[in-house]
């Protein structure tokens, strides 16, 4: 996960897009239908990246086969504080094939609800581009 890590750190939405797979499903914390494939994911990653400020992994939990993984980070929307998990499982590739992020309090939630709200048009713009 170190190269995931880096590239979200980074804010590098190229390299998080190259560690996802193909069918990768992603599962948001403020919409109830998970989404699935790869440039609706990297879109959404992209928009993440432009609405989370002072962002910053702080826990990196894993299992022995190094398939499941647990980032936990803080992030700011506006003036909202977040704590939040990334939950990641990777396929026989390498690849992310699983994607689902949590987040703590409501009040951040629905911040990053919000602000992601406002950015959909874009994101779905990105996907769309992407995939074709």
């Amino acid at each position: 996960m170190h190269a995931f890590r880096a590239a979200v750190e980074a804010g590098d939405g190229d390299a998080i897009e190259a560690l996802l797979a193909e069918d990768v499903v992603f599962t948001s914390p403020v919409v109830f239908k998970p989404y699935t494939g790869k440039a609706i994911t990297a879109a959404i990653l992209r928009g993440v990246v432009r609405v989370f400020e002072d962002f910053r992994y702080v826990r990196e939990i894993h299992d022995e086969g190094g398939r499941d993984h647990a980032l936990v980070f803080t992030a700011r929307v506006g003036d909202k504080e977040i704590t939040g998990c990334d939950f990641l499982s990777v396929d026989e590739n390498g690849l992310i094939d699983d994607f689902m992020v949590m987040v703590r309090p409501l009040s951040g939630a629905q911040a990053l609800a919000e602000a992601m709200g406002a950015q959909f048009g874009q994101i779905l713009a990105e996907a769309e581009a992407r995939s074709a």
